[in-house]
């Protein structure tokens, strides 16, 4: 799979749109990758639609998943 270019700086420009949009979020997702990444880990999703319905999800972090987290962090510093 070849990236583009251009879609790659659409999407760095969309992620520092979403960063200042929502601040609190980032730093949660630094607190988790400090301090709760690692395997057995369970990540639970919950979204809540504007009409109430909910949708939920989660999983359990193997070696694979926790490598993976690290790699994509590493990328970017």
């Amino acid at each position: 799979m070849a990236m583009n270019p251009m879609m790659l700086m659409k999407l760095k420009e969309r992620l520092g749109l979403f960063q200042s949009q929502h601040p609190k979020f980032q730093m949660f997702l630094n607190a988790v990758g400090n301090q709760a990444i690692e395997t057995g880990t369970i990540i639970e999703v919950k979204v809540t639609r504007p009409d109430g319905k909910e949708m939920v999800t989660n999983l359990r972090l193997t070696e694979d998943d926790v490598e993976t987290v690290r790699m994509l962090a590493e990328m970017q510093k």
